[in-house]
Order: C-alpha cells, then sequence, then structure tokens
C-alpha cells in the first residue's frame, strides 16, 4: 500500500516544506519535509536548493523505501483499509514507532478503547507531554478511527502582524519565538501579536535561509539553535571561569594549580576542548554573529 495523496497532504502540512538546507535544531543539515542523509534518499549538503517537484519526488521515494513498508507489514494482518494505513504512516513518519507501538496490536484485535489512549499516549519530547504532539496526535487517531482527515492547504497561513507562520509551527508557538528574535536583536515591533516580515527577512538573510518573511520550520529551527548557542557559550564561560580562576568561591581558599601543580593546565585544556567543540557544533550561529564584519568567513563556515 501506498499513503494516499489526502495523506501526502496531511504529512506536507503537520511536516512543513523547505526548498533549501537548513540546520535543525541537533545541528544535523536537512531539507524538504525533514529529510537528513539518514533517509537514504538525499545527502543534504550546506547551501543546496530544490525545486517543489523534487521535494515530493524525495518524500515519496523516502516514505517507499523506508515507512510504507514497515507500516503494511504491521498491518497487514489486519487488512488495513486506506484512511488505517495514512493514519499509521503519518504517526511513524513522526515517531519511527510502528513496530513497539502498542496501539498497532491493540488495533488488529479492533480494541477502539484501548487503541486511542495508547495511540495518544505518543504525544511526549524529552520526557514531558508536548502540546504540539497532542494535537498532532489527535489529528492523526480522528484519520484512524474515523476517516477524517483535517483541512488542509499548501498557502501559507493568514498573516501575523507582517510576518506569516507555516506549519509545523503554530500559533501557540509563536510568542516563544517572537520574544527570542527580539533577545538576539532583531526589532520585532511593539504589537505583541506580531513580527515585523522586514526584520524576520533580515534574520533569514543573515543566517543563509530563503528570505522570504515567513516563519516557518527551517526559520524557527535557527531562532533556537541561536537561543541555545547562546546559552551553551555563557555555560562554557562559567565552567572556564570557576576552573581557571582557581577554584568555586567559598569551597577553596587557594588555586587549583597550587594543589595540584598540573591540574591547572588539564583544565585550561579542557575548557579550551569544550569552547572549540561548541564553536564547531554552532558553527552555523558564529556566521550569523560575523556576516557583516567578515562575510567570506561567516560563507566559510556556512559551506563545511
Amino acid at each position: 500500500m501506498q499513503l494516499s495523496d489526502q495523506g501526502f497532504d496531511v504529512l506536507d502540512q503537520e511536516e512543513g516544506d523547505v526548498l533549501r538546507t537548513y540546520r535543525d535544531v541537533a545541528g544535523v543539515l536537512t531539507i524538504s519535509r525533514g529529510l537528513t542523509a539518514a533517509s537514504g534518499v538525499v545527502k543534504p549538503v550546506p547551501g543546496m536548493v530544490i525545486t517543489q517537484e523534487e521535494s515530493d519526488r524525495l518524500t515519496r521515494l523516502a516514505l517507499a523505501r523506508n515507512y510504507e513498508p514497515a507500516v503494511e507489514m504491521a498491518m497487514k494482518p489486519g487488512n488495513p483499509k486506506q484512511h488505517e494505513f495514512d493514519a499509521a504512516v503519518l504517526f511513524h513518519w513522526n515517531t519511527g514507532a510502528i513496530t513497539r507501538a502498542t496501539w498497532v496490536r491493540l488495533w488488529l484485535k479492533r480494541a477502539w478503547a484501548t487503541v486511542e489512549p495508547a495511540f495518544k499516549s505518543w504525544n511526549k519530547a524529552d520526557g514531558k507531554v508536548n502540546a504540539v504532539l497532542v494535537r498532532r496526535r489527535e489529528r492523526e487517531f480522528m484519520i484512524l478511527r474515523y476517516a477524517q482527515y483535517p483541512a488542509v492547504s499548501r498557502k501559507p497561513s493568514p498573516p501575523m502582524g507582517d510576518a506569516r507562520i507555516v506549519a509545523p509551527v503554530t500559533v501557540a508557538e509563536f510568542p516563544k519565538l517572537r520574544a527570542a528574535l527580539q533577545a538576539l536583536g532583531y526589532e520585532v515591533g511593539s504589537s505583541a501579536d506580531a513580527i515585523s516580515a522586514a526584520s524576520l527577512r533580515q534574520f533569514q538573510k543573515d543566517h543563509g535561509l530563503t528570505a522570504d518573511g515567513i516563519l516557518g520550520r527551517a526559520t524557527a529551527a535557527t531562532i533556537q539553535r541561536r537561543v541555545d548557542a547562546a546559552a551553551k557559550a555563557k555555560i562554557t564561560a562559567v565552567a572556564g571561569g570557576t576552573g581557571i580562576a582557581g577554584g568555586t568561591a567559598g569551597l577553596m581558599t587557594e588555586p587549583v594549580s597550587n594543589m595540584v601543580p598540573w591540574l591547572g593546565p588539564v583544565l585550561i585544556a579542557a575548557c579550551v576542548g569544550m569552547a572549540a567543540w561548541r564553536a564547531w557544533q554552532y558553527r552555523d550561529a558564529i556566521a550569523a554573529k560575523v556576516q557583516h564584519r567578515m562575510p567570506r568567513l561567516a560563507a566559510y563556515l556556512r559551506s563545511i
């Protein structure tokens, strides 16, 4: 079986579609509907741009190779209807858990009273219930149980202020992203429910993204990476300061290097190594910071 066109439209709406490579929150080069090199169908490289047709082709190829066969094998004994298969593929694309999800075994028995809570329990990220996943599971379950597909459109959502938002970014996430953008020094405007499209385009331009003024997956992930980079740089600086300066105040009365002569150089080397790793891990964030003063360095950092 294959994901239906109706199911494909839901996948498009849930995942968002990005036609230029970007780094996800974990720093992995990504393109299309969340495709990385691990998908086996594309090897994203910095600066890669693809067409809408190519993105659709790659998504279909990833489905055919990695998702549809696994779902078909898991559900075949229950002779799934098209809408049931679609829901399971959407679930598997997001979780990769079709072979271990208990709801599948319950579905095979048509034990709907227990299928629903088991299905909807896959709503956590980092061990915590995630509101976005709660809503996603609800939409998928409505497809699974009742063949009720959500209304979808490939067009961007109505304007929010000057900027526009598209799936998978939600209205609920907008305030956090707006505050982060402002903290990074970009003028967002005076209205709490708006972002200046000009400022968003500038952010996108500074970070090697498509400067379209649309707040979608790539822009949201890049904003989060800038926030994470700043937080981890602060942690590294604190660790270096307390370790090299001679011990934590109130716990030691003399420099560590006086107590254990070789420990000082070791701590220095460790902190330098940590700083170097952080710099490599967030080289895209560094590129954005030096974009205007050292454009060639910024271009190089984005190319590796």
